[in-house]
């Protein structure tokens, strides 16, 4: 308006008008969502919200929920069944993806997915019809999400897992017997070879007289027994590899045949060149079940199956040893044939559910044709990228090349590193560099001069510096907030989910802001990712500015590392891991800080899953700010693909390296010399992998950098049971170059680049310290089903981790000015090496009461009513 030279109305005035323009956008909206059903339709969403006889819950809250995140035939039954009926009204062919923008639709879906059908109901028909649109939309993909991760449950720890255990079990317990068995044969056999020399120089030794030799030794009985156990527990020669535990999992055959007949009949699937086989195989699997045979169970007739997805380990099962008579086939071993390679198959992508979010085809989401060629230029631009990939191999050539000579030139001076004579090299640790005193008595002070301040008013006072953080929370129906203190409640609930108390300790009856059902109306209405991430933008913004934290780096210092939560109720993220849960199942929040100590983004990651198939998504999920330039992770995180991805990218990945003798590696030049690290230097780069496929990755990577598709399904795709393909493979061509750098880097002379790595390390130690201490409630362990409520939850601890390290920096700023004014000397390099995660002065744990209520003599408290709801109630 002002570069027009329009006479710009009041602040009111304009604010009104912004309103109504949005108001007459949204019912617009809305019209154009309810103009898309048929009068059946409209009566179909309506019937939703009705709670049918006999049922507690509407449809549509029943569908929220979703099936019982347990991994178990019935579950999946179930969850198929709900997939059915929210297909089933069909508002995937009315197209209002086409009409509407995918923010607005999301939008009225969130507000949707977590409303009360009561409200909804009281909404005019053109808002609630269309919030019942987005939200059956959502659910489409959510009930597909839900059923695929009950598979990948199911699969994981109920069969395989248990499998593989009970066979190895099983092998223990066989081991002695099959000791004996095998020495009674080699007896039988040495004989059999000293037979050799009887007779004379033209005769061969008579049969008898071999059997006599030998049952001088051990008798036929003995021997024919021995032959059997021998050939039930030894896989025939031609196998590919044990089948053990593939026996056991045949005899868990009730458990899938169920859900089997309905999964690749309610969900529709796709599949790649490597996987239309398999594919094509489940869809005729529910014919192979349902088949009436006259042969004995559980053989069928061979026409029934698809031999050619029998490979060598499940031949054995599926065909017989011998082989059945007739030419039948084992229907309990083949349908087990079948589902683990669709498993292993869905999970590399080579099998997807295109209605599922998180299981769809990664390939279909790339960037390509128009799209692509619209992006290609500023893509290209901003991440350094040439079209032709020569000159850039070229210098890279020239700069691993000066690396390796420069390194190799230096061994012998360095005393921290060994080569042995297996051409191995071995790293003395990184010493740790002496305190000085200047520094024990500087981090002494500052620490003694921090208030005492307890967790609720730490969120509090850093609220209340910046307003911005309490704005973020907005209502999830989008319209202003009518609550009065809604910060104080927003402080109350982040404080009892980080805590993981519950509501009961901070809720206070009689005070409007704190009542408990006040603080569970304002965290389900108003904390999500969308809130949290906003939230937490002003408090990175704010630590960026402080004197003290530019001491301790510019921010550009990224490190990414996993927390591993126990979650001991079923969860469909759960998963078992003897090291870190025991006897339970548990899941990882795989989190990003800076080295300013401030967290900058998380995801929840199911069980112990291999840390460098989702440390891209956290990267490029960060909250806000710019993208790193240096990425430091423990080796879990460690893959020549993930090295080659974030290069070409534009950031530097920088792996602690655990295993540094067994690590290979990498040239160009095949014919160079570079003396004591030949040997390591090994394995010969191919070049013409990364030109043959250089457009491919450059549309891959413009892909993650534009948020087109997930990083993670990138990583997936790129390999095949831990083989990558031919993409991957010049991915990790490419990286292999840089992993070399990075190595070469690590054991040069001058140690400053690993200790940088083991500085930024030990900070994000020193983080999840303090999230332990703050989240000590029920013994630290998660009680969620569903991954919303994680999400949320860990969430809200990221948020007040960074409150309470924005706080503790406030004021050890403020602690290091103030003996500055006092004449204090404190040196820079002290400075750098304070830490904002001391938490001596914080308190956790609240306060309790030691005031008796006013009580009548003689009178006792009100007991409570059996019927009211539990106010103890699990987060």
């Amino acid at each position: 308006m002002r570069e027009r030279q329009v006479l710009l109305p009041g602040v009111s005035t304009l604010a009104r008008l912004v309103a109504q323009v949005r108001d007459d956008t949204t019912k617009r909206l809305w019209g154009v969502l309810e103009g898309l059903l048929t009068v059946g339709q409209r009566y179909v969403l309506d019937q939703l919200l009705e709670v049918a006889p006999g049922s507690r819950v509407s449809d549509l809250e029943r569908w929220r929920k979703g099936p019982a995140p347990r991994g178990s035939g019935p579950t999946m039954i179930k969850a198929l069944d709900q997939v059915a009926e929210v297909m089933g009204l069909g508002t995937a062919e009315l197209g209002a993806e086409a009409l509407v923008p995918p923010r607005r639709l999301a939008e009225l879906a969130r507000y949707g997915m977590s409303a009360d059908a009561s409200q909804l109901r009281r909404h005019p028909d053109g808002r609630r019809l269309a919030t019942l649109l987005a939200t059956v939309r959502f659910l489409e993909a959510k009930s597909v999400d839900d059923t695929l991760e009950l598979l990948d449950l199911l699969m994981a720890t109920e069969l395989l897992n248990k499998a593989q255990t009970a066979a190895n079990k099983e092998t223990v317990r066989k081991h002695p017997k099959l000791a004996r068995s095998a020495a009674r044969l080699a007896v039988a056999v040495e004989a059999l070879f000293d037979s050799d020399g009887w007779g004379g120089e033209d005769e061969e030794p008579r049969v008898a007289e071999v059997w006599e030799a030998i049952e001088a030794i051990v008798s036929r009985a003995e021997l024919r027994a021995a032959l059997v156990v021998v050939s039930d527990s030894v896989p025939p020669a031609d196998a590919a590899d044990p089948d053990d535990w593939r026996s056991e999992l045949v005899g868990r055959y009730t458990t899938v045949s169920g859900f089997l007949k309905l999964l690749p009949r309610v969900i529709e699937f796709g599949a790649n060149a490597e996987g239309s086989a398999i594919l094509a195989a489940m869809k005729g699997l529910p014919d192979v079940l349902a088949y009436r045979s006259r042969l004995t169970a559980p053989l069928i007739p061979a026409r029934t199956i698809e031999h050619g997805v029998v490979n060598g380990p499940w031949k054995r099962l599926v065909f017989g040893h011998p082989e059945h008579e007739g030419g039948a086939v084992n229907r309990h071993a083949y349908t087990f044939c079948v589902l683990e390679q669709f498993y292993r198959a869905l999970k590399r992508r080579e099998i997807y559910a295109d209605a599922s979010t998180k299981w769809r085809n990664p390939q279909a989401s790339l960037l390509a044709g128009p799209a692509w060629e619209a992006v290609r230029p500023d893509v290209l631009t901003t991440l350094g990228l040439p079209e032709d990939p020569d000159a850039l191999l070229a210098e890279h050539a020239v700069t691993l090349e000066a690396a390796y000579r420069h390194v190799g030139g230096g061994l012998a001076a360095n005393t921290e590193v060994r080569v042995d004579d297996a051409g191995k090299i071995h790293l003395t640790g990184v010493k740790a560099v002496e305190e000085p005193p200047s520094l024990v008595d500087l981090r002494d002070r500052t620490t003694a001069m921090l208030p005492r301040v307890d967790l609720p008013e730490v969120i509090l006072e850093v609220m209340s510096w910046e307003p911005a953080v309490a704005e973020a929370f907005t209502a999830v129906s989008g319209g202003r907030s009518r609550l009065e203190d809604l910060p104080i409640s927003i402080a109350a609930c982040l404080a009892a989910h980080s805590m993981n108390v519950g509501y009961r300790p901070i809720a206070k009856q009689g005070v409007p802001a704190l009542e408990r059902s006040r603080l569970s109306h304002v965290f389900q209405n108003y904390f999500r990712p969308e809130t949290l991430a906003p939230a937490n933008l002003p408090l990175v913004a704010r630590q960026a500015r402080l004197g003290l934290a530019r001491a301790w780096g510019g921010g550009m210092v990224a490190a990414v590392d996993g927390m591993r939560f126990i979650v001991p109720v079923p969860a469909a993220f759960a998963r078992p891991n003897r090291k870190f849960f025991g006897s339970r199942r548990g899941m990882t929040w795989l989190n990003a800080m800076n080295d300013q100590g401030i967290g900058r983004g998380a995801k929840v990651v199911s069980g112990t899953i291999r840390d460098s198939l989702h440390m891209v998504d956290v990267i490029f999920g960060l909250d806000g700010g710019e993208l790193p330039e240096i990425v430091v992770t423990d080796t879990g995180s460690y893959s020549d693909v993930v090295f080659g991805l974030l290069e070409l990218l534009g950031i530097s990945y920088r792996p602690a390296l655990a295993d540094l003798p067994d690590q290979k590696g990498w040239r160009i030049n095949a014919d160079a010399d570079y003396g004591p690290l030949n040997t390591f230097a090994r394995g010969k780069i191919d070049l013409r992998k990364v030109r043959r496929n250089w457009e491919d990755m450059l549309r891959v990577v413009a892909s993650i950098y534009t948020g087109t598709v997930r990083a993670y399904d990138v990583v997936t795709m790129l390999q095949r049971d831990g083989h990558p393909t031919a993409l991957g493979e010049a991915f990790a061509a490419y990286g292999r170059i840089f992993k070399s750098l990075h190595i070469l880097a690590y054991i040069d002379t001058d140690e400053t680049y690993r200790r940088d790595i083991k500085h930024v390390r030990n900070l994000q130690e020193g983080r999840h310290a303090l999230a332990r201490k703050i989240c000590h409630g029920k013994k630290g362990e998660l009680y969620h089903r569903y991954e919303r409520g994680l999400e949320n939850q860990l969430g809200v601890l990221g948020l007040v981790l960074n409150c309470v390290v924005l706080w503790t920096t406030v004021y050890l700023d403020a602690a290091v000015r103030q003996l500055k004014a006092q004449g204090y000397p404190v040196r820079d390099e002290d400075m750098a090496r304070l830490s904002p995660f001391v938490n001596r002065h914080l308190g956790v744990h609240g306060a309790y009461s030691f005031v008796l209520p006013e009580l009548a003599p003689g009178a006792i408290r009100d007991l409570r009513d059996p019927d009211a709801a539990e106010d103890d109630d699990e987060l």
